[in-house]
């Protein structure tokens, strides 16, 4: 009896997915295995990810949104000033006269303000750029390179009185050195000590105040509050000292900066070494659990001032030793 082709069901068997044409013979077990086929944009090939992440022009696109948005705002409200002007002569010369003066002020002040935070934005850049130029000469040695940081350092402290003396030293000083490295770290022997100095004391009076605020405020929202406060004024009176003096753009920019520095350095988590330093200054026998917590947040603030230093400060660690926590937490230890 012959076997009706049309009517007749090809037993099912299993397929290998490397296209093996070899692949007829299976194991017994694999015979009833169906192979249904692919659904198609269910698997994204293995690249598609990372095209879908690397967008060159999305950072292009948002910039231009965000500016057109600016600039329809700021559209808006000069029509919405022009306006009120307009409609103040039409009720009388003398107001629309002094609607026109405030105007004018406003502009003016603005303008001002744009500039100085221009200006505040081009000082932490130029100490960003020193720094690198630090770095660089620390690595290739170049000694003419050493000089004009030498020299652009000085320029950058000329306003200071305080500061003076050490730029006599570096200026008396800079013709004998030789190596360029040898120079970068002579400068920051001169005109870096005092200015650290001077940081580790307002690094731990912030945290001897958090300390204590923290240890007697009735609730955790103070806490909080508190810490962020100081930690700003503290953040902005490091990069004063030493030569920024950021505005109000260039304050959200250097606490971003800082923040991406705590992330990179570990945030702010006490290592072994300060738990070892607590206890043996037998604190953890005397404190009480709120003023305990005072401790912690003063570790906090003292973190966030360590990390400024390592982002305004216009030379890197080399001659001179790295503050640490352990050596602030012993000074606020004996302060408290």
């Amino acid at each position: 009896m012959m076997e009706d082709h049309s009517t007749a069901r090809r037993r099912p068997k299993a397929v290998r997915l490397d296209g093996d044409a070899g692949s007829e013979k299976m194991a017994p077990e694999a015979r009833n295995v169906t192979i249904l086929p692919e659904a198609p944009g269910l698997i994204a090939a293995p690249d598609t990810t990372d095209r879908l992440n690397a967008r060159p022009g999305r950072n292009l696109w948002t910039k231009l949104a965000l500016s057109a948005s600016a600039g329809l705002v700021s559209l808006a409200t000069g029509l919405a000033v022009a306006d009120l002007v307009s409609r103040l002569f039409s009720y009388s010369t003398y107001l629309g006269s002094l609607g026109l003066l405030l105007t004018i002020i406003l502009t003016m002040s603005l303008i001002a303000l744009g500039a100085r935070e221009f200006a505040a934005l081009a000082r932490l850049a130029s100490v960003e750029h020193l720094r690198a130029r630090a770095e660089a000469t620390l690595g290739n040695d170049d000694r003419d390179a050493a000089r004009s940081l030498a020299g652009d350092l000085t320029a950058l402290y000329a306003s200071r009185p305080d500061m003076a003396r050490a730029r006599g030293e570096l200026a008396r000083h800079m013709a004998d050195i030789v190596d360029g490295a040898d120079l970068v770290r002579l400068a920051e022997r001169r005109l870096m000590q005092d200015l650290d100095r001077q940081a580790i004391t307002l690094i731990t009076h912030a945290a001897r105040r958090v300390s204590i605020v923290t240890a007697v405020a009735p609730r955790a929202i103070f806490d909080v509050a508190m810490v962020i406060a100081q930690s700003a004024i503290l953040v902005r009176k490091l990069a004063e000292l030493y030569g920024a003096r950021p505005g109000g753009l260039a304050s959200l920019k250097l606490a971003r900066v800082v923040l991406g520095h705590l992330a990179v350095t570990g945030g702010m988590a006490l290592g072994e070494g300060v738990v070892e330093q607590l206890l043996g200054h037998g604190l953890a026998a005397k404190l009480s659990a709120k003023l305990g917590e005072g401790m912690v947040n003063g570790m906090m603030t003292a973190r966030v001032g360590l990390s400024t230093l390592d982002v305004v400060r216009p030379l890197p660690f080399t001659a001179l030793a790295r503050p640490k926590l352990g050596d602030i937490l012993a000074e606020l230890a004996h302060m408290t």
